[in-house]
């Protein structure tokens, strides 16, 4: 039986937790420098999750569950005073890596009994729930499980963990960033290793305000190591610098305007990632913008003062 991920190899990264390799999409789960130290980075820190102490319930999707670092990170992290109920969803293709970090003693032991039993619930049976709220898995292609959320539920975490734009466009198409978008509530963020331009440009016109995420403690400097997409609120605007994020820097805002900013289109929400590869190179080729090369040239300066792990248009999930 082939599985969605093909074969699973594991690989402990240098913050000695657990990862894994997917043969399908060549690519590990997380980062080399530490699969914790990256959830905690690029997803619990810029989510502020002390903003949420005030309200009555905080409503969080995660996307791409994997072996779940990000959300159990998320929810042990939770203020400890008059924290609010959560209320959870996971999208996830394949359930065996979350088997394999409940396999796996040092993962067991990173968490409290607490956000552990509601992994095992999810293993065992896609739920979890307690006093502290609940949670539903929802196993199978993304696309068309986030249509399955419950209508008029508003999210105020998405946390979005794909593979590579350059391996799994599906789930970085403009279509797919647009539902997503659509679920946020007012304040409402969406978080994300991912510092493409075409992903970016798509949030951007989904009406999202953009920042970018500081290197993780342990990564090389970079000129960015992800994106903070906020929905805006009337009251209250997203402050210029945070808890691991800042404002856009020139050199991105200018990689906005280049090919690298031509979208994956996917309009029907399930095409394969050939066709949707294939459909943005045609559109970069009729295009009429400026060669992410010339980009590249014009600060490259600046990018080996910064001493980026890759060319600044990659889309590679920096791993």
């Amino acid at each position: 039986m082939r599985h969605p991920l093909g074969e699973l190899r594991a690989i402990e990264t240098a913050d000695g937790s657990l990862s894994l390799h997917s043969d399908h999409f060549d690519e590990a789960f997380h980062s080399s420098t530490g699969a914790l130290e990256e959830a905690e980075a690029k997803f619990v820190r810029p989510a502020e999750l002390e903003t949420f102490s005030q309200h009555s319930e905080l409503k969080l999707l995660d996307v791409c569950f994997g072996m779940g670092y990000n959300s159990a990170a998320i929810m042990r992290s939770l203020p400890p005073a008059s924290h609010p109920r959560l209320q959870w969803w996971g999208l996830e293709l394949d359930p065996r890596p979350l088997g394999w970090g409940l396999g796996h003693k040092p993962f067991r032991e990173l968490w409290p009994s607490g956000v552990l039993q509601r992994l095992e619930q999810l293993q065992r049976s896609g739920r979890w729930c307690d006093r502290g709220g609940h949670g539903s898995m929802l196993w199978g292609d993304a696309r068309h499980n986030l249509k399955k959320l419950p209508g008029g539920c508003q999210l105020d975490l998405i946390l979005l963990d794909a593979f590579s734009p350059m391996h799994c466009p599906q789930l970085w198409s403009e279509e797919f960033l647009a539902a997503l978008a659509s679920r946020l509530a007012p304040g409402g963020r969406l978080l994300t290793y991912c510092r493409a331009a075409a992903v970016r440009s798509s949030l951007r016109r989904a009406g999202l305000t953009l920042r970018s995420l500081l290197p993780a403690k342990g990564e090389r400097a970079e000129w960015s190591s992800g994106t903070l997409a906020l929905k805006p609120r009337t009251n209250k605007a997203l402050a210029a610098e945070g808890p691991g994020w800042t404002s856009l820097s020139a050199m991105e805002e200018e990689h906005l305007n280049t090919r690298a900013s031509v979208p994956y289109r996917d309009p029907h929400g399930d095409d394969e990632a050939v066709s949707i590869q294939r459909r943005r190179e045609l559109e970069q080729q009729s295009c009429d913008l400026e060669s992410t090369s010339a980009w590249h040239r014009r600060w490259r300066s600046h990018v080996l003062t910064n001493r980026p792990s890759t060319r600044p248009e990659s889309d590679d999930k920096q791993r």
